[in-house]
Formats: structure tokens, C-alpha cells, sequence
């Protein structure tokens, strides 16, 4: 099985932060050197990328999905799907790999999808898959 790479991995600290829980953690300024801006937009701001921009939409071989910040096994690609949003979508994660949490940032209520080992933002949840 090949590895589809969400973005680059960067290494982290091993063991779990006190401050986040989560097993890597870095300063603000080292996940900015780590990663692109549109990756530290996206993973530690909890950004949004333009639809239909990822060259991951278009990205069809057998393999998983892992976290750009901290190269954690997301997603198998068997489980990726055109949802016609213009962004990878996935119906189901690999164990343990995401958290979610609530998110009422737009005045709406939304569930959060969070890498479970570097807490990066992934995205949402939307009711639209198979």
C-alpha cells in the first residue's frame, strides 16, 4: 500500500503535552516553519482552502491520507468519495486517528474534525457522504 501524503510531515515531541493532550506539540513559531502557510492556515488556524485548489481531489491511488503536520494516518483511500464540494472527502477514518468537537465559530452549530495526534484541523463533518 503506497502513502498519499496530506501536505509534508514534520516530526514532534513524543509523549503527550500537558497543555494540549495532544502526543505533538510545537511553538507557534515552529509549526510555521514546519509547515507551508497555506498548511499552517488550514491546520492551526482552522482555515478553510479554496474549493476545488487540492491537487488531493484529483488523487485516486490505493494508500491513506496522513496528517501534514505531524504524519499521522488519517484516512484510507478506499473510503475517499466525490462529494462535489471541491474538497477531499472521506466517509470513514482509520481508528483512533481524528477527534471532534463541537464548532459554533459561524454562529452555527458544526462538528470539528481534529487530527487526534497533533489536534491540526481537518475539517468538518457533513451529512453529504455514501
Amino acid at each position: 500500500m503506497s502513502m498519499v501524503t496530506v501536505g509534508a510531515f514534520a516530526e514532534g515531541t513524543s509523549s503527550a503535552s500537558p497543555d494540549t493532550g495532544f502526543a505533538v506539540t510545537h511553538s507557534d513559531a515552529e509549526w510555521q516553519r514546519l509547515l507551508t502557510p497555506a498548511q499552517y492556515n488550514v491546520l492551526r488556524n482552522a482555515g478553510t482552502e479554496t474549493p476545488f485548489t487540492s491537487p488531493l481531489n484529483d488523487e485516486h491511488r490505493r494508500g491513506v491520507f496522513g496528517c501534514a503536520g505531524c504524519g499521522l494516518h488519517l484516512y484510507s483511500s478506499d473510503t475517499k468519495f466525490d462529494s462535489g464540494t471541491g474538497w477531499p472527502s472521506f466517509w470513514k477514518t482509520l481508528d483512533n486517528a481524528v477527534l471532534q468537537r463541537p464548532d459554533a465559530s459561524l454562529g452555527m452549530m458544526r462538528t470539528e474534525v481534529l487530527c487526534s495526534q497533533c489536534g491540526g484541523h481537518l475539517g468538518h463533518v457533513f451529512t453529504d457522504g455514501p
